[in-house]
């Protein structure tokens, strides 16, 4: 299984961003996909994450702001970004988690796309 990141770049405050993350390879099922981002010395944390078992969840700093979306049928996920403030730059990594057609269950990472947001 492989994800592959795209979306990020430059934005000014206020802007919008759309951030998608396709899964490719020997997939059976996707149960949770997410967003997550992460800053020079810290953790990864969680931005958005939707979930067969657990719904959607967003991080309180980004309710009202950020939209997490699926397609199913492209194994894709979706993160519109709106009304970017600077501190939203940050790498942003999606996981996706499932299982293969061998079931075999998975979670992966994509490679990280990097969104930064002038003032």
């Amino acid at each position: 299984v492989q994800l592959q990141a795209s979306g990020g770049g430059l934005e000014q405050a206020g802007g919008s961003l759309r951030l998608s993350c396709v899964a490719s390879g020997n997939i059976l099922r996707i149960n949770g996909m997410g967003w997550y981002h992460q800053t020079p010395g810290k953790q990864r944390e969680l931005v958005a994450r939707l979930s067969s078992s657990s719904g959607t969840n967003y991080a309180d700093s980004v309710k009202g702001r950020f939209t997490i979306s699926r397609d199913n049928a492209k194994n894709t996920v979706y993160l519109q970004m709106n009304s970017l403030r600077p501190e939203d730059t940050a790498i942003y990594y999606c996981n996706i988690d499932g299982l293969t057609r061998s079931f075999v269950p998975f979670n992966h990472w994509g490679q990280g796309t990097q969104v930064t947001v002038s003032s």
